[in-house]
């Protein structure tokens, strides 16, 4: 039988936000009994979707960030989804040191440290309606208590 779990929480763009969401995929995942490096990877890339979407998809204003995650036996999925202004290009803009915002010394890394740290990466984006970030990564082995 197929262990399963899930989370949604929303917010608004603030980069205060980012440590919420950084910590509450920490917690949720706490379930799988994660290494501290399974942690530590998870939270840098969450941490950088997040931050993506608080400075990418909306100009100006407070509008809303959705983070949903889903536990599939020792598998990890966490959706990030703005509403904002999209990406033109998806291959472009995940490519190493590409940036829309040069001139707030952003590195242009987000997407390369996502791809680094999670097990799968894929980017959906539409012009005007916004982005959808999607990782999986995979916690712990067959040691690893069972979802409760």
């Amino acid at each position: 039988m197929e262990n399963t779990n899930e989370m949604v929480i929303e917010f608004d763009s603030r980069s205060c936000n980012e440590g919420f969401a950084r910590v509450a995929v920490a917690a949720f995942c706490t379930q799988l009994n994660p290494t501290l490096e399974e942690v530590a990877d998870l939270k840098t890339a969450v941490s950088e979707a997040i931050t993506n979407s608080i400075i990418h998809a909306y100009d100006e204003g407070v509008h809303k960030i959705r983070m949903e995650c889903k536990i599939v036996d020792h598998d990890l999925y966490v959706t990030v989804i703005d509403y904002g202004k999209g990406i033109e290009d998806v291959a472009k803009a995940m490519e190493p040191l590409f940036t829309t915002k040069p001139e707030m010394e952003r590195s242009g890394m987000g997407f390369a440290f996502m791809e680094a740290f999670m097990d799968d990466l894929s980017v959906i984006s539409k012009p005007g309606e916004g982005t959808q970030v999607h990782m999986m990564k995979h916690i712990g082995s067959e040691t690893t208590r069972p979802l409760e």
